[in-house]
């Protein structure tokens, strides 16, 4: 089965926008080319790595054929669909997996108060569960998708080289801003509950305190919202693994991907 995976756009992605539509992170628009922006972020022996790869002919990469599908593109399909399928499922961190312990989506029960859901640290383990699960699935097969390109043609083979030159380079970086959006999504979670906190406050006698567990309450809201932001990180991670993917489609020899 040949799966067509689709383009990804990296001029602010769904991550980015989603976090500063939650007004949560002040996302301004840079006034900076990318290639300024990646020389504040690379260290000297990053850049000098950089610098040895694209020598190395990754610029020619760029005449590579349009994408044709195959057995890597197939497993991207699949890897890509069973994660979004686990933060469907609310589960994360080997779900699916026999022998692999589950973090699942915090669920108030029946004589849960409001006071007692203002915890956020379940959601942050659930949140870090999905990152663990992107980062050991994506991971593997971007290796795997370069060394099927160094084996295709010198052009390919210097694309290759090129992303394991930057996902090196900016592998600290990536696990730093990743690593914060636990972090801003937290805001978010005090936030929304504090407003539900000001309005139970508010209401007249004889109200049911106990509305915000219905669906449609704060609640429900922000696990709508922490699972669009999945979705966005997921994205995000996969778009240089399609970026490899792509541009090593084409011809009978691509069929490995």
């Amino acid at each position: 089965m040949n799966t067509f995976l689709p383009r990804t756009g990296f001029n602010r992605p769904p991550l980015v926008r989603f976090l500063a539509g939650l007004t949560i992170a002040e996302v301004p628009e840079s006034k900076q080319f990318l290639a300024e922006r990646l020389g504040q972020w690379l260290e000297l022996s990053d850049a000098i790595a950089l610098s040895g790869a694209l020598a190395a002919g990754a610029a020619d990469a760029a005449g590579a054929r349009p994408p044709a599908g195959g057995a890597l593109a197939d497993e991207v399909a699949r890897v890509r669909a069973a994660l979004a399928a686990a933060i469907a499922a609310d589960t994360a961190d080997g779900a699916g997996q026999p022998g692999r312990p589950r973090v699942r989506l915090p669920v108030p029960g029946p004589g849960a108060t409001l006071a007692t859901a203002a915890d956020f640290l379940p959601y942050r383990r659930y949140y870090v569960a999905h990152q663990r699960d992107m980062e050991a699935a994506i991971g593997p097969l971007r290796a795997r998708a370069r060394a099927l390109l160094a084996a295709r043609s010198p052009a390919l083979a210097g694309l290759a080289a090129l992303d394991a030159a930057l996902e090196q380079a900016l592998a600290e970086r990536e696990r730093q801003q990743l690593g914060a959006v636990p972090f801003l999504l937290e805001k978010h979670f005090k936030r929304l509950h504090e407003a539900q906190r000001q309005a139970v406050a508010a209401s007249p006698p004889g109200d049911d305190p106990a509305r915000w567990l219905q669906p449609g309450g704060w609640l429900a809201r922000f696990c709508g919202d922490l699972r669009q932001l999945l979705h966005a990180e997921l994205e995000l991670r996969l778009q240089p693994l399609l970026g490899l993917v792509e541009a090593g489609g084409g011809d009978a020899a691509a069929a490995a991907f």
